[in-house]
């Protein structure tokens, strides 16, 4: 037989194998009541079986023992060893930690943890990234960098297949296009091992869909997305040549780009909206498109459409290898996935105006940014104020940095303290008016901020009411914070003062 008769061949024996095993597996999942129960986060309303991965890792590993046994091409590839014995290792952990977690929930750092011991396993096995091949340039990682990218690789995809099980049959689907391009790459690069590995998962995934498809009867679960995340990225290392590790590893994250952009970006999207790294919610893709209006069904064939629209530009990017395109192809290709997920509205807090707002309180609060470090000078200066007269210039300056307007420091027995910026912008800085010969225009353009001035006894010193016109301009994003710096400058000073003159 030729090869593409066993490909053929061992494809069918995996898809029978899943269709058989699969409603196995779903009775097996009702009677040890591994259930997935609906709650707010599910698109489902009745509890349904989550161990469908068990079903397709036995079609997989009787598929391959197959072809291992009857096939004289498949059998004639595989050679155990050491190597293969660590890779299916981690397999085999990173399932039971799946399945582990269908039945008993998991915290998130175990499951980490049992995610990087089986990426472990796989480096310590001869799956590694040992550096990056384009277009003739390479860098070279040292072991410790390796083992950290291969790690990361591994995490990637173990959890990029895991947050995209969320909506019937999307995860099995992007898993299946997967296989197919990937099973055309290796196939072209006359890396036959892992064509049939392909071709046999993918067989085992596509027999798994015929229950998982809306409305499904069978969920993935953990168990089931953990293990073919890992068998995609152990798959990927190993079936990459050096001379073109830039181009082929490059082809599953293309074919898995929807869920990988997810898989990254949801941690950053908790962070920053104060949630933490590792809670589950409905913010992925897949429920933005949900919350335009889309059914499950509908929504599932957009990101397959997608992801289908990637395995093509894979395959361009294979065919146009060497040329010096993969960096362009590549760019162009996350450049368009960001203006996409933008227009679903699922990276809102990445929008310009707010991460500039974000980077520029970062700045400031570091003292990073000039306005901080000249607001922290003027302070310094007020600091060496020898008598009220120069403390008040020192905060009209720092006053006037802030852009307020007017301002009015009543202070124990002392005669009110005015200041204010005229029509002409010239600095009006009066001292010793009473309150009957000033007018203060309490006009509905300006905020008024009243601040007690409070010694530690407490013994109320006085007050400071601060003006400003909105008018005329908002207030920045740090004024607020400079004008607690700006109380407790004053009120350490005229504490000092006090005592000075006692």
């Amino acid at each position: 037989m030729t090869i593409v008769t066993e490909l053929f061949l061992l494809f069918l024996i995996s898809l029978g194998l899943s269709l058989a095993f699969t409603p196995m597996a779903r009775a097996l999942g009702i009677k040890l009541g591994a259930m997935d129960i609906p709650d707010e986060r599910k698109v489902h309303s009745e509890p349904i079986p989550r161990i469908g991965g068990l079903a397709v890792f036995f079609a997989f590993m009787f598929a391959c023992c197959t072809g291992n046994r009857l096939f004289p091409n498949a059998g004639n590839l595989y050679n155990f060893n050491f190597n293969i014995f660590m890779g299916h290792t981690g397999a085999i952990l990173i399932l039971l930690c799946g399945l582990f977690d269908d039945f008993r929930r998991l915290s998130p750092w175990t499951k980490l943890l049992f995610q990087v011991l089986a990426a472990t396993f796989a480096f310590i096995g001869g799956a590694t990234i040992s550096g990056i091949f384009v277009s003739g340039y390479s860098i070279v990682f040292n072991p410790f960098f390796s083992y950290v990218a291969t790690v990361l690789w591994f995490l990637l995809f173990i959890n990029a297949v895991n947050l995209v099980d969320g909506l019937d049959g999307l995860a099995g689907g992007l898993v299946f296009f997967t296989c197919m391009v990937m099973a055309f790459s290796t196939y072209s690069h006359g890396q036959y091992l892992f064509t049939f590995y392909f071709v046999i998962l993918g067989g085992a995934v596509l027999g798994f869909l015929k229950y998982n498809f809306n409305p499904a009867s069978i969920f993935l679960g953990d168990g089931g997305s953990y293990f073919l995340g890992y068998v995609i990225a152990i798959l990927a290392i190993r079936s990459s040549g050096k001379n073109d590790v830039g181009v082929l590893m490059l082809i599953p994250l293309l074919a898995l780009g929807v869920p990988i952009f997810d898989a990254i970006l949801s941690p950053i999207r908790r962070f920053v909206s104060g949630r933490s790294m590792f809670q589950p919610d409905k913010g992925h893709i897949h429920h933005a498109l949900l919350k335009k209006g889309l059914s499950s069904r509908n929504a599932v064939f957009i990101i397959y459409g997608i992801s289908m629209a990637f395995c093509i530009m894979g395959i361009l990017l294979l065919l146009l290898r060497g040329r010096g395109l993969e960096g362009f192809v590549f760019a162009a290709l996350l450049f368009g996935m960001i203006f996409l997920v933008r227009k679903l509205g699922y990276i809102e807090y990445l929008a310009l105006d707010k991460f500039y707002g974000w980077f520029q309180d970062m700045t400031d609060v570091a003292g990073l940014s000039h306005a901080r470090r000249s607001f922290l000078s003027l302070q310094i200066e007020a600091s060496k104020s020898q008598n009220m007269e120069e403390l008040w210039a020192r905060i009209g300056e720092l006053l006037e940095m802030l852009k307020f307007d007017k301002a009015e420091l009543h202070y124990m027995t002392q005669p009110v303290r005015y200041w204010e910026i005229n029509k002409n912008d010239e600095k009006l800085n009066t001292d010793h008016l009473s309150l009957s010969k000033r007018e203060v225009n309490y006009s509905d353009n300006f905020m008024i901020i009243e601040i007690p001035l409070i010694d530690g006894d407490p013994e109320i010193f006085g007050k400071l009411i601060l003006f400003k016109d909105v008018k005329k301009g908002h207030l920045e994003s740090y004024t607020i914070r400079r004008v607690e710096h700006l109380r407790r400058t004053l009120l350490a000073n005229l504490i000092r003062l006090k005592g000075k003159s006692e």
